[in-house]
């Protein structure tokens, strides 16, 4: 016995050194060099269910422990609106809570990498000291594709300065009522707008190859791009009376004329994910439609990216929400959605759809259809090669230059709506030397309302401590003549205003923050004290009236005692961009990319429509001309 025990060492030896080897064996999916489908269907016959299923679920931050990634799976994070590691937290904080999240997935048994998102809707929005750009509302005025393109280009890197490699934008819904809560997150009322602005994309995921074949999913490799998302899919911008997640009535032709095509140049763009909008049209919730998500998005329009459902998107599709889970999760992932922003039961889905699977209510094939597309996302941004970030692009976040890039885009985004009250007598541009001036207004020095909804919390903030800024009033102090007396009262009586004698008034007044259906509004008036300070002051001195709003509001009552009107929409963290067209520095130029109504009565109006009486047309804006003062 002694002599066999010395060969059966050695073969068990050997046995224990094969086993070990074999961990560390070719596996085709891991490899770089082979081609995108070798990769997937590699990774794909390894696959669980269990495995499978995991790809498909999207969990929220808060709930999404490395161990939960490893347990069950999970394919994606999210971020919703003000979710953040800690408040105000560093860049280098935000990119130690993605990697440890992804090592959680990255132990698993394939280490299939996560993808985090985020919204990140006008800059990298939820993030402290990031760049906070003019909402969409306000860009759609510029009508200017390259400038659009290098915002993306700059909100890629500061997404990606925090470790995330994915955006929940940009949102191409054509707002067709501004009394929508959402109508600020709209380039505009008129598609063909909305469409040439989709040069976003290649600004967040960097330019299509020219081979590429069109409804392939594109994101550059590197760090410096990121996934972006086509948001909402289809007529969300189109609801009764403006009501968010509401009903969108209108034929199949005038769908396809309005709301969707600017899902064809996203597409044609390589957008790596679309997002499911949680209206219905003619009644039927779009996260249960499969005509319109597999049969037209998947089928016809070719699109191979990824279909993921809004934020408790498949729970919306009975009254009330969740009432009926099992059939929720039939009729999203039926109808075609990939990708599931659960974001917090994530076992209920998992347990739910597990069940249908395997007693085939749903069939294998559509599991693997978005298995299949989720992986292609991942494999072609590069995740399995570089899953972890790091700190190498931290200097990124609130950049000068992109401070500069969004100043630019404040100053292209503004129109002028009155100048003087006749063509002879403008007010605007300023002088910037005067004795003394007047800046009232309740919006004149006060960033979270200048930055709107979507900016560090989800509905927004008041005041200055949010995050790092130039006010309107301070930008006005930086730019006029040091002699001039800047005298701030947010909002004055008339026996001030007429015993100061000031040369003239900046009244900046508007709306407060909000997003989503807490801003619904069916009189899209601006709250006090805004009318009663436009009053006291421009019946008592020549004003300008800055209105900073997410969409035009009623301001044909006060119109008669303005002597210049601009409109700023919610231009972000960069107020200095509104001084220097102000006092003359740069010209006004932007263009309305929305119809400005006299009264809530006429709405819906848009360009086009058979009756139309605005107050200021589409496409209207008075010019000026730069000044040397």
């Amino acid at each position: 016995m002694g002599k066999l025990s010395i060969p059966i060492l050695g073969f068990l030896l050997l046995f224990f050194a094969a086993a070990a080897g074999d961990t560390k064996k070719y596996l085709k999916y891991k490899d770089p060099k082979q081609p995108l489908g070798v990769r997937i269907k590699d990774l794909m016959s390894r696959m669980t269910l269990q495995e499978k299923i995991g790809q498909m679920v999207q969990v929220e931050r808060s709930v999404a422990t490395p161990d939960v990634m490893k347990k069950y799976f999970i394919g994606s994070v999210l971020s919703g609106g003000g979710s953040v590691p800690a408040p105000k937290a560093s860049a280098e904080t935000w990119v130690k809570t993605v990697n440890d999240i992804q090592k959680g997935a990255l132990s698993t048994r394939l280490g299939i990498p996560m993808i985090y998102g985020i919204d990140a809707v006008h800059g990298h929005n939820n993030v402290y000291k990031a760049t906070i750009f003019p909402h969409n509302v306000g860009l759609g005025v510029t009508r200017d594709p390259q400038l659009i393109k290098r915002i993306g280009e700059a909100t890629a890197l500061e997404v990606r300065a925090t470790g995330i490699p994915y955006v929940f934008a940009p949102c191409i819904a054509v707002c067709r009522d501004p009394r929508w809560g959402r109508c600020y997150e709209s380039y505009s009322e008129d598609s063909r707008i909305v469409q040439a602005l989709t040069e976003i994309i290649p600004g967040l995921q960097g330019d299509l190859p020219a081979n590429s074949k069109k409804g392939v999913p594109f994101v550059a490799p590197g760090k410096t791009k990121v996934a972006a998302c086509a948001k909402h899919y289809v007529g969300d911008g189109g609801t009764t009376r403006g009501i968010n997640e509401n009903n969108t009535v209108i034929s199949l032709n005038g769908l396809l004329n309005i709301h969707m095509p600017a899902y064809f140049n996203a597409i044609t763009k390589g957008v790596a994910t679309v997002m499911v909008s949680y209206s219905s049209w003619n009644g039927k919730k779009m996260h249960a439609n499969r005509d319109l998500v597999t049969g037209f998005l998947k089928n016809k329009m070719k699109f191979r990216g990824i279909v993921i459902s809004d934020w408790q998107g498949i729970d919306r599709i009975t009254s009330p929400p969740h009432a009926n889970y099992s059939y929720s999760v039939e009729a999203g992932v039926s109808a075609g959605i990939d990708m599931v922003m659960v974001p917090y039961n994530f076992t209920e889905f998992i347990d739910d759809l597990t069940y249908q699977v395997k007693n085939k209510i749903i069939p294998m094939s559509r599991v693997n259809d978005a298995v299949q597309r989720i992986l292609r996302v991942k494999f072609t941004m590069g995740l399995f090669e570089n899953p972890l970030a790091d700190l190498s692009l931290t200097s990124q976040l609130g950049s000068q230059e992109h401070r500069e890039l969004a100043r630019e885009a404040v100053r292209k985004s503004l129109v002028l709506l009155k100048n003087g009250e006749s063509a002879d007598e403008p007010l605007l541009p300023l002088p910037k030397k005067a004795p003394k001036i007047l800046v009232a207004g309740s919006h004149a020095d006060n960033l979270g309302y200048q930055c709107g909804g979507w900016t560090i919390t989800w509905q927004g903030l008041g005041g200055n401590d949010l995050t790092s800024g130039t006010t309107i009033v301070n930008a006005i102090k930086n730019t006029v003549d040091p002699a001039t007396q800047v005298v701030f009262n947010q909002n004055p009586d008339v026996n001030f205003v007429k015993s100061n004698k000031f040369s003239y008034a900046i009244v900046v007044v508007g709306e407060t923050p909000y997003a989503e259906t807490f801003g619904d509004s069916l009189n899209l008036t601006i709250p006090e004290p805004g009318p009663s300070t436009i009053t006291n002051v421009c019946t008592s001195v020549k004003c300008v009236v800055v209105i900073i709003s997410g969409r035009p509001v009623v301001i044909q009552p006060y119109l008669a005692n303005i002597d210049a009107l601009v409109a700023a929409w919610l231009p972000g963290t960069e107020g200095q961009g509104v001084a220097d067209v102000l006092f003359g520095d740069y010209e006004f130029t932007g263009k309305l990319a929305r119809t400005w109504f006299k009264t809530v009565d006429q709405l819906p109006m848009n360009v086009g429509d058979q009756h139309y009486d605005p107050l200021f047309p589409f496409g209207f804006g008075l010019t000026t001309k730069r000044t040397k003062n």
